[in-house]
């Protein structure tokens, strides 16, 4: 646990002192979001429909904009093979820093999606239904990409080849975030939306800090 309040608050730290880097990720969800209601126009039918799909696509690609650093600066300075050589284990690292991408890049979008709701007509259950799925789904996109994102460290092109690989990965969680809202929308209950996102979830949140290392090991090598 030490090992991973030591990754987390370092991550943090550094995420303080490079400010635009979360707000790139912030502003990119704004913009995103409200550039399809432009386009598909005023009709309030229509933006309910598509609100869902809209904030959680929004939600996946400002997520992903923040992996290619999740490892990299840490790999070029070689700090990357010191934490590998710690006596301290590297999945307890590497969670560490996980929970700093989500805090970074994810938390910003959960609270900032209710808003964004707004200009899509979305009635107040389905906004805390929105937020609720947000909650369960962008650590689970964090948990995926962070294992991407070992997997294409150090190699050429790396960002594209980081969003041809984890793209597919990240389908579950949008249908069923997406799903949870649309079914609520619908008037059909989203228990079994959230429970399949959280089972995911926890599923995600066990199993990635222990291959997301084993990759790295491979990346160090």
């Amino acid at each position: 646990m030490n090992g991973f309040v030591m990754a987390l608050r370092r991550d943090m730290v550094l995420a303080l002192r490079h400010k635009s880097e979360w707000l790139t990720a912030l502003f990119f969800f704004v913009i995103v979001t409200n550039l399809l209601p432009l386009g598909v126009g005023p009709e309030a039918s229509l933006l309910r429909k598509i609100a869902p799909g809209v904030l959680w696509i929004g939600a996946l690609l400002s997520t992903l904009l923040g992996l290619p650093r999740l490892f990299a600066p840490d790999h070029a300075d070689g700090t990357l093979e010191q934490m590998a050589l710690s006596p301290i284990p590297l999945p307890w690292l590497v969670a560490g820093k996980i929970v700093a991408h989500w805090l970074v890049c994810g938390l910003p979008v959960v609270l900032m999606a209710p808003l964004l709701g707004l200009q899509f007509d979305l009635p107040v259950r389905s906004l805390g239904l929105l937020v609720v799925s947000l909650m369960l789904g962008t650590p689970l996109l964090s948990a995926i990409g962070a294992l991407g994102a070992a997997l294409t460290l150090g190699l050429r092109g790396g960002g594209a080849l980081l969003s041809l690989l984890i793209l597919p990965l990240y389908i579950p969680a949008l249908i069923f975030g997406a799903g949870a809202v649309e079914a609520d929308l619908a008037g059909i209950s989203a228990q079994g939306h959230l429970s399949l996102l959280g089972a995911i979830l926890v599923v995600s949140v066990f199993f990635s800090p222990w291959v997301t290392s084993m990759a790295l090991r491979i990346a160090l090598e």
